[in-house]
């Protein structure tokens, strides 16, 4: 067993936005950053695969707390297609298992298919994905070579568009997705291709965006690193407030009585919000994240996680 992770001085607690190279799998990556921070608390918001690059959102310290809060947002991601392979595992990593003649389609025919899966439908989870079936993953029983029965999920597909498309027997598409959390793109890929007759496959994913973090704001891991080195990571995490404000709609309290009550886990009247909404507090250098809030039918708000602790205010 490895060694426990030490600190190297304080340790901080938010969230770090990381892009993720292609090769290691999402926990090599909350491996990589629990080392660097020296803390085991650490935590993604939305897996990638290993081949895949782009943005991982790690929770780091007690904003593990607020994972949960964090992963439900849209995903926006770039793909690039291989048009006339299918493959055992829907992307470039499987086995072939059919190759078509595909250069006889245009950019306007992929174009009118890929519209097509605009909107909200049924997808079927790949055998490779992480969803579980009867208490096993199904990447589990992928690898032993069984076949498992799953049932289709309801997607939704905010947008689609077309990015490239480079014409030959095996055309190649890019193309860009905003999409609820929970679509396979691979997937996408897959049923795109049996639309067009000549099967698809993956060749390379990365994700711009996952909720409100998106690539601009995103340091690699050697950032990551370097900042571990000069015991300087801090400075790479977002503060929890910062973070929940942009991922959820978010009420200031400034009454000192209430933010005490609500720091011990205290209701409120209910503010009119569909689903959880973050309580923040203004600080002399900013602010503070009090508690995620749910409105009730008994016009109140009860408290799904209460973040600021009554000695904190003191």
């Amino acid at each position: 067993m490895g060694r426990r992770p030490r600190p190297r001085g304080p340790v901080h607690d938010g969230v770090l936005v990381v892009d993720k190279p292609a090769g290691p799998t999402s926990h090599d990556i909350v491996d990589v950053v629990r080392r660097a921070v020296g803390h085991q608390r650490v935590g993604h918001t939305g897996t990638l695969d290993p081949a895949a690059t782009g943005v991982l959102v790690m929770c780091v310290g007690r904003a593990t707390k607020l994972v949960r809060f964090l992963q439900a947002g849209r995903k926006t991601y770039a793909a690039q297609v291989r048009l006339g392979v299918t493959t055992s595992s829907q992307d470039a990593d499987g086995e072939v298992v059919w190759q078509a003649d595909a250069s006889h389609l245009d950019e306007r025919t992929v174009c009118e298919a890929l519209m097509r899966f605009q909107g909200t439908f049924s997808q079927l989870p790949p055998m490779v994905s992480a969803v579980k079936v009867g208490g096993q993953r199904l990447h589990e029983a992928a690898r032993r070579g069984e076949e498992v029965e799953r049932e289709p999920r309801e997607v939704t597909v905010d947008s689609i568009v077309l990015d490239g498309f480079e014409t030959g027997e095996r055309p190649r598409l890019s193309f860009l997705v905003t999409c609820s959390a929970g679509t396979y793109v691979r997937t996408l890929a897959h049923d795109l291709g049996a639309e067009l007759g000549v099967g698809g496959s993956l060749e390379s994913l990365r994700r711009l965006a996952n909720g409100p973090f998106v690539i601009d704001e995103a340091v690699s891991l050697d950032e990551v690193s370097a900042a571990a080195e000069r015991g300087d990571t801090r400075r790479l995490l977002l503060d929890p407030a910062v973070a929940v404000r942009r991922a959820l709609p978010t009420v200031e309290v400034a009454d000192t009585d209430l933010i005490r009550r609500l720091a011990q886990g205290g209701r409120l009247p209910a503010q009119g919000l569909d689903g959880p909404f973050a309580i923040t507090a203004p600080t002399a250098d900013g602010e503070r994240l009090v508690g995620v809030y749910a409105d009730r039918a008994d016009g109140q708000a009860a408290s799904q996680l209460v973040w600021t602790r009554p000695e904190e205010l003191t």
